[in-house]
């Protein structure tokens, strides 16, 4: 391990951990969000992960009820 991700990692007193976020997932719920509600970059890369996580879930059980309500939309 290079001394860089040691010293990110904390050294040798932990094992694992995640370093970064999945560069793919992470522009997937920004994009999400952003398509949905038309937030901002900036806005949307200011939330931590968590909270970046709830809005996905709420844009998509909000898109969930409307898709249900219509008859004949697409699931």
């Amino acid at each position: 391990m290079s001394r860089l991700r040691k010293e990110i990692r904390g050294g040798n007193r932990r094992i694992g951990g995640a370093i970064g976020y999945p560069p793919d997932q992470l522009f997937e719920e920004v994009a999400y969000v952003a398509y949905h509600f038309h937030w901002p970059h900036s806005q949307l890369m200011k939330l931590d992960h968590l909270e970046r996580q709830r809005w996905v879930e709420e844009v998509a059980r909000i898109n969930g009820r409307i898709n249900h309500a219509q008859p004949g939309a697409l699931e």
